[in-house]
């Protein structure tokens, strides 16, 4: 949620008339995330967060934007799109798709507690069973054939201990497709800063840009590596315990997910290092950007492969 297209303040305003949101009050733009252009908009009737999409195009975004309102009105806390006067939720500024939604309070959480990955653990349960009732399908766009592109284009750029990882775990996911693990929306990108908090709280989940139809397991090993790695990239057993223990009351696990649960670990700490590589060696342009350090997730990678045998039940 980088800043990568400026918006000035008349343009804002010319933007907000299409809405009956009452006149532009203030406005800032959020520096934190790397994807899109966002801005905190503040307005005589609300408040909300403008998102100008910097890489998606308009074909794709009515699927996010019925998507969110879709799972805000099914006990998802998630931030319902607005819509302007002629009842559409995409418009255009700056050349760009943008959308409007309501802002969301709470803060991000820097360290998870057990009652907090026990919220994130039950509203992804319930996320995944109330997205079976959403119609649309969007296949994952950051699956195993962008890995492997992404992977071709950072490999000349690392040092051989880190190509021999990359190229390993490749392999490996490559061997362990596990076709028939249960599947249906994920969100695809449910960090600690996608996540809003008033105390233990959960008051929201946002950026719901990447979410697409994929393994379930997925999206949790992608939320537990987040929430629940430490500084050497081992896992915190109570914290992961909480998630999944949650999840389980709402969805319990099948045998099949138990088995295959250290693989998508693996799977979900390669799609994030390879992210962040990108990010790194091919950076966008951007008035306001924020790039996160792979180092981070390559600890995470390297520990769950070793420690492979032991994450094996769930």
């Amino acid at each position: 949620m980088s800043v990568y297209t400026t918006v000035e303040h008349a343009e804002l305003e010319a933007f907000l008339r299409e809405y009956s949101l009452g006149q532009l009050v203030s406005y800032a733009g959020i520096s934190a995330g790397i994807e899109n252009t966002n801005y905190f908009v503040t307005t005589t009737q609300g408040e909300y967060v403008l998102t100008l999409f910097e890489e998606l195009g308009a074909e794709e975004l009515p699927y996010f934007l019925e998507l969110t309102a879709h799972l805000a009105e099914h006990q998802v806390p998630c931030a319902h799109p607005e819509a302007d006067n002629n009842h559409h939720y995409l418009r255009e500024l700056k050349g760009k798709p943008a959308a409007l939604v309501r802002r969301l309070h709470g803060d991000h959480i820097s360290e998870a507690n057990l009652q907090q990955c026990a919220a994130i653990g039950r509203a992804m349960a319930i996320m995944h069973r109330e997205g079976e009732s959403f119609g649309p399908v969007r296949h994952n766009p950051r699956g195993a054939v962008w890995w492997r592109q992404t992977a071709r284009r950072v490999l000349p750029e690392l040092d051989s201990d880190d190509k021999e990882l990359l190229e390993e775990e490749l392999r490996f996911q490559a061997l362990h497709k596990l076709p028939d693990v249960p599947r249906g929306l994920i969100h695809a990108d449910l960090f600690r800063d996608n996540a809003l908090f008033a105390g233990d709280e959960l008051t929201g989940i946002i950026d719901f840009y990447y979410a697409c139809h994929d393994v379930w397991l997925l999206d949790i090993g992608i939320t537990v590596n987040d929430w629940c790695s430490l500084e050497d990239g081992g896992l915190d057993e109570a914290r992961t315990v909480a998630i999944l223990e949650a999840y389980a009351h709402e969805r319990p696990f099948t045998s099949l997910e138990r088995g295959a649960w250290p693989v998508m670990l693996r799977a979900a700490a390669l799609r994030f290092w390879l992210s962040r590589l990108q990010d790194l060696y091919f950076p966008k342009q951007g008035e306001i950007t924020h790039t996160k350090d792979p180092a981070v997730f390559r600890r995470i990678l390297a520990n769950r492969v070793e420690q492979h045998e032991q994450l094996r039940h769930i």
